[in-house]
């Protein structure tokens, strides 16, 4: 990766444009692998124009740029070659014709209004019409913190972020009854960026434990062993293995043993908060 190619490519356009210095490593990182292909990449977010030129820039003459903002005064750089979208991106029926029109595309980044329900309904609307091998970038994410924007908040686009974690989780096998997430492999979190990548193919392979066939030396667990509550109920079940063969003993014991393991999970909780410094 050549190193400040987006920073290079931003300071060349001839047309203002603002940026935080932290951004142009993760545009390296994520959209590198992109130059000099015949990519279609959406930017939303035009303002003075400066990034479609700087993007230009970055891709190389194959990449179709496409611009989409609120101000109907965008579309003057429709005649630079650009092609442009005007509507608001909290609209999903705007999102619906745009999808029509564009066809798939390999690159969505969000730089528009940077509101929750903007951010959002950007993602839900435009993910699905992503390219396998392709991302949806949402930057200045730092808004999910800000009181003008409504933060903090549970519905804040951080917190949909959080909640497509799970989504992505409960592709383990063992939760096969969760609805998961289908079109997004997995999610990068950057300051002030958030990064989804899209593989359908890798989501929907199947979650199943596997093994490589090699020598098995019947090695014991001692994962709880640092618990004494599970290190007790483990010397109890090998000392007195025979009692667990009386139903209505076992049933007690496994009563006891959960009670006990709720107690040490609120006290191990209560330890582990201090871990959580922000």
């Amino acid at each position: 990766m050549k190193a400040d190619l987006s920073y290079n490519a931003w300071v060349s356009s001839p047309y203002f444009s603002t940026k935080h210095s932290t951004y142009f490593s993760v545009y390296d990182k994520f959209f590198e692998k992109f130059c000099g292909k015949e990519i279609t990449f959406v930017e939303i977010g035009v303002l003075n124009g400066g990034s479609l030129f700087m993007w230009r820039e970055f891709f190389g003459p194959k990449a179709r740029i496409i611009g989409v903002d609120l101000n109907p005064g965008a579309k003057r750089w429709e005649s630079e070659g650009f092609e442009i979208f005007c509507g608001s991106q909290s609209d999903e029926v705007f999102w619906s014709d745009f999808v029509e029109q564009v066809g798939r595309v390999d690159i969505v980044l969000d730089d528009g209004g940077h509101t929750y329900k903007q951010q959002i309904i950007t993602v839900e609307s435009l993910m699905p019409n992503i390219k396998n091998g392709g991302v949806l970038v949402v930057e200045d994410t730092h808004t999910s913190y800000m009181t003008q924007f409504g933060g903090p908040s549970k519905r804040s686009f951080i917190e949909y972020a959080k909640n497509t974690i799970d989504g992505i989780n409960y592709r383990f096998s063992d939760f096969s009854s969760n609805p998961s997430e289908k079109i997004a492999w997995g999610i990068s979190f950057y300051e002030s960026f958030v990064v989804f990548e899209i593989e359908r193919e890798k989501c929907s392979v199947v979650s199943c434990s596997v093994d490589n066939a090699g020598e098995y030396l019947e090695a014991e667990d001692y994962r709880y062993d640092d618990s004494r509550v599970e290190a007790l109920f483990k010397y109890l079940a090998k000392r007195y293995s025979s009692l667990e063969r009386i139903s209505g003993l076992r049933r007690l014991i496994v009563g006891i043993r959960n009670f006990l393991r709720l107690i040490r999970n609120m006290l191990e909780n209560k330890k582990l908060s201090k871990y959580f410094k922000y």
